[in-house]
Formats: C-alpha cells, sequence, structure tokens
C-alpha cells in the first residue's frame, strides 16, 4: 500500500529535487519541478526538460489525466498566465480540475510577478505560496539574477591549498583537490550554462572544461584571451563540441589568431579591452544576450582578480585541500595587485561541507 503524506513541506522538497534535473538544461528559462498529489498519495510528477518544452506543471497534468480532478498541484515556480512559446500554464491547471495549489516562489520578473497566482484565485483555486520558498530561491537565482539584470550569475570556483596557493612554483595544479571534490565540480558544471576560465589556464592545463559524465549536458566554454595566445590546437579547439567555444578577446589579440580560431569552429567575440583584459562588464552583457543564466569560472588567478573587482561575482566556492605548498613563486588564488587591509573585500560565509578529504565553503 503506498505511504500517504500529507504534510506541504515533504511534498515541495520532492518538487524541488525534480526542479534540480533540469539544471543546466533549460537556458533561459527556470528549472521548475512539479508534482500532483491527492488524499496524501501522489499520483504524478514532471520537470522542464528544455526551452520551447512544455512545462513542469503540463508534464504532471498530462500524465494524471483525470485523476488531477480535485488533487493538490505542487509546483516549484509560480506557472506562467502569459502566451509564449507555450501557452499559459494557468489555464490548463483550472481546466484540469486541480483545487489547490502550492507554489514554492513567485515570478522573480516584475511584469508576471503575481499574475498567475491571481488567475488561479479568480478561478476560485485555493492557492498557497511560500512553502520551501528559500530553497526553490536558491534553485532560481541564476535565472532572477539574468531576467532582472541581464546578466548571467557567476559563481567563481577555486580549489586551493590551506595556504591558498592553486599551482606549485612549476604551474602544476593538477590535482590539489581529492576525487570526491573532483566529482563535485563536474557536477557544479552540469548544472551551469556555461564554464569560464582564463587563457594561462587554458595554456597551462589544456582542459576540455566538459563535465563527466556528461548526461547530456554541454555548456558553453568561455575563454578570456586578451592578447591571442591560446594555440589552435587546444583541446577546447579541437573536440566534437567546438562550437560552444567561444574565444572573448580584444584588439590586442592579432587577425590571423583569431581567423584560426574560427576556422576551428569557435564563437570570436570582440570586445572593449579594460586594464590589457577583456571588459568583464561588456563580456557579462554580452554572455546575457546569449540567454546564459549560470557561468561558472574555474580560474586563473588573473581572471579571479578581474571579475571580483568588476562586481560581477554571485558566490563563491573555495575548495580547500589539506596540505601546504608555500614558496614565492607559487600561485595564489586571486591575482592581480591586491588590496589594502581596509579596503579588502569582506565576504559572508553561507555554507561548509566536507567532501572526502577537502573542505568547500560557499560566500557571498
Amino acid at each position: 500500500m503506498k505511504k500517504k503524506w500529507d504534510n506541504h513541506e515533504h511534498w515541495m522538497k520532492c518538487a524541488l529535487q525534480l526542479a534540480k534535473k533540469g539544471e543546466g538544461l533549460t537556458r533561459p528559462n527556470p528549472p521548475v519541478g512539479a508534482m500532483i498529489v491527492k488524499n496524501g498519495i501522489l499520483i504524478s510528477t514532471g520537470f522542464h526538460r528544455r526551452a520551447g518544452g512544455e512545462h513542469a506543471e503540463i508534464v504532471a497534468l498530462k500524465k494524471a489525466g483525470r485523476c488531477a480532478q480535485n488533487a493538490s498541484l505542487y509546483i516549484t515556480l509560480e506557472p506562467c498566465n502569459t502566451f509564449g512559446k507555450t501557452p499559459p500554464c494557468t489555464d490548463a491547471i483550472i481546466k484540469s480540475g486541480v483545487k489547490k495549489v502550492i507554489v514554492a516562489t513567485r515570478d522573480p520578473n516584475p511584469r508576471h510577478q503575481g499574475r498567475g497566482l491571481t488567475a488561479l484565485k479568480r478561478a476560485g483555486l485555493q492557492v498557497i505560496e511560500g512553502i520551501c520558498c528559500e530553497q526553490a530561491n536558491k534553485i532560481i537565482a541564476p535565472f532572477k539574477k539574468w531576467i532582472l539584470t541581464g546578466k548571467p550569475y557567476v559563481s567563481l570556483k577555486l580549489a586551493m591549498s590551506l595556504d591558498g596557493k592553486i599551482a606549485d612554483y612549476s604551474g602544476r595544479s593538477r590535482w590539489i583537490t581529492g576525487k570526491k571534490a573532483r566529482m563535485n565540480v563536474h557536477d557544479l558544471r552540469r548544472r551551469a550554462d556555461a564554464i569560464m576560465v582564463g587563457a594561462g589556464t587554458v595554456r597551462a592545463d589544456n582542459p576540455s572544461l566538459l563535465p563527466i559524465p556528461s548526461l547530456n549536458r554541454r555548456p558553453y566554454r568561455i575563454i578570456l584571451d586578451a592578447r591571442g595566445i591560446v594555440p589552435s590546437h587546444a583541446c577546447v579547439l579541437r573536440d566534437a563540441f567546438v562550437s560552444q567555444t567561444i574565444m572573448a578577446t580584444t584588439l590586442q589579440c592579432p587577425l590571423a589568431r583569431r581567423l584560426a580560431w574560427r576556422k576551428k569552429g569557435a564563437q570570436v567575440w570582440l570586445l572593449p579591452s579594460q586594464k590589457k583584459g577583456v571588459s568583464i562588464p561588456a563580456l557579462m552583457k554580452k554572455i546575457g544576450r546569449l540567454g546564459l543564466l549560470h557561468v561558472v569560472c574555474e580560474g586563473g588567478a588573473e581572471l579571479a582578480s578581474a571579475l571580483i573587482r568588476a562586481k560581477a561575482v554571485d558566490e563563491f566556492l573555495f575548495f580547500l585541500a589539506p596540505c601546504l605548498i608555500g614558496g614565492h613563486n607559487a600561485i595564489g588564488a586571486i591575482g592581480g595587485k591586491g588590496w589594502q587591509l581596509a579596503k579588502a573585500p569582506r565576504l559572508r560565509l553561507t555554507e561548509f561541507q566536507q567532501i572526502g578529504d577537502d573542505i568547500l565553503i560557499r560566500a557571498k
């Protein structure tokens, strides 16, 4: 016999787990999960898989069919009430016979916020909102940033020794952290729309920047190379996914190099320069126009410094390994000239988590 649950929080947490299945797939839409429950028993589920495809609640309603009559719909984000690539979800919910709609959080788009809930209430449905609101807002944080500013949500990830080094005096950085931490980074890549690094990282490590396993995720790869030092034989320029490699450069880069990148199949963005590097504000606007919501920056030190100074970082992820590298010539996590102590950026620590032998610290 199926176990009955009447707790709103229980079902919403299940819907939030469903929403996470769509992370990295839905751009420029947010990931959303939905569940239909009747008399404390799960009837059907759904999550948004891709932009242009059916929304989470529509998937769940179609699975439920007539069983949706007098049931409760749990959804992690306010249902849409406008025509886009798909019809308004509120119309389908009203027609389904669902009697109660439980929503975690409202649509962050000011033009749409509250309209879906109002439509449902006018149709006589009971609406409850705010269940697991904080967790739901975390999932849609990249979408919220993008819809309100036109810019992506940036997570800066740095793997370092306890004394703050990301590479030894010879430039070697593989591997500072352990296997479990690296698996966590691949999961982070799967949930992102783009992975961003500087030219120095590509030259030193020649990474693919793709998640392993991919699980059908193929994030864009954004390489900042103001002067054109990345060779055409770099991994990001010669694999099967080169069309999703973006070389962000400036007029300092020789034309021949730009043409060579294009010949390989990469996208080349010619952007304004700023302090001999790529202008971060111009880059963020360009990324936003492409509809990428979440960018994970994996270094190196100079790019990390540029992002922090441009106030472009929304979240810091520090992976600390229990080792000491030391040395005057080892590479520190943050490059540039640094800050005087009185003017140093102050962070708010939000999470500590042990991953294998390493520690993950999240900060804002």
